[in-house]
């Protein structure tokens, strides 16, 4: 009897140490699962840095907050904030102040009359260019410059900027429109930034920074960029009028020729408000460049 209940107190040990070890066994397999899929998720994510593809999760649409008329906007972010990444989206003024920029990244016949209007009123705006305007429209670029107008930095192929986390491939994108512009008129380009779309990132705007550029947003605008539904005149002055407000940064599309069409009137009225048109070099230079 009692060999018997030795050969069932060896099974019961047998038994418990069999479950222990299948236990065990199931503990590492998970763990090599999670291990496995870690460093999988890691390689994945190292190919895709390296090919300037990493989509930050926390990619932001520049959007602004309109209250009364005549109020300053509200941006979806402060403009303290943006001042830590050498970005704005307005001057805190409440002086009569407007600054004029355009984003331009082609040309179809409507930047000359664009340009006269500016003359007319001796108005200095900044041009955000993009390489295609860059290549097809070069007297263009210097009749710009000749006139007294900035030429600012819009990225060679108007892509997302938040997508791109590799340093080289940004950098790129900005590079070759300062080589492009140095090629055309002998001079070095204003390191004034605008993000394509107005899509951004805090790793971009540092990214920008850490160039040398200093980041322009807006805080006045319409949809006026699309070719085939242009805004009528009267609906133009009815989005820009009444959220017109001291210290306002502008951002037109020179391909617009609603813009064409009314930016002589446009300036009209706002002088008779009172406005005169500041230069965004008045806003604060770039931070210094990085040594060549």
């Amino acid at each position: 009897m009692k060999h018997l209940n030795r050969i069932n107190q060896w099974v019961q040990r047998g038994k418990k140490i069999r479950e222990m070890d299948l236990l065990t066994g199931i503990v590492v397999l998970i763990a090599c699962f999670f291990v496995g899929a870690a460093l999988h998720c890691h390689a994945q994510k190292k190919d895709l840095e390296t090919a300037g593809q990493v989509i930050y999760p926390e990619t932001e649409n520049w959007g602004l907050g309109f209250g009364q008329e005549g109020e300053k906007p509200t941006g979806n972010v402060s403009a303290e904030e943006l001042k830590t990444y050498h970005a704005a989206y307005m001057d805190p003024t409440d002086e009569k102040v407007i600054y004029l920029t355009f984003d331009a990244g082609y040309e179809n016949g409507n930047t000359p009359a664009i340009l006269e209007a500016l003359k007319k009123h001796n108005a200095k705006g900044t041009f955000f260019v993009v390489g295609n305007f860059l290549e097809t429209s070069p007297e263009l670029v210097k009749q710009m410059v000749v006139e007294g107008h900035t030429v600012g930095n819009h990225t060679w192929h108007h892509p997302e900027m938040s997508k791109i986390s590799d340093v080289a491939a940004f950098e790129k994108e900005l590079k070759d429109v300062e080589t492009r512009y140095q090629e055309i008129t002998g001079e070095e380009l204003t390191r004034f930034y605008r993000p394509p779309q107005g899509k951004y990132n805090t790793q971009n705007l540092q990214m920008a920074s850490n160039l040398g550029y200093k980041t322009f947003f807006w805080s006045l605008a319409y949809v006026d960029w699309k070719q085939d539904a242009q805004p009528s005149r009267e609906a133009a002055f009815d989005k820009l009028m009444p959220r017109t407000h001291d210290g306002a940064i502008v951002l037109l599309h020179s391909t617009s020729a609603t813009n064409a069409a009314i930016l002589d009137e446009l300036l009209t009225r706002w002088e008779e408000m009172g406005y005169t048109f500041g230069t965004l070099s008045e806003l604060g230079a770039p931070p210094a460049a990085p040594a060549a």
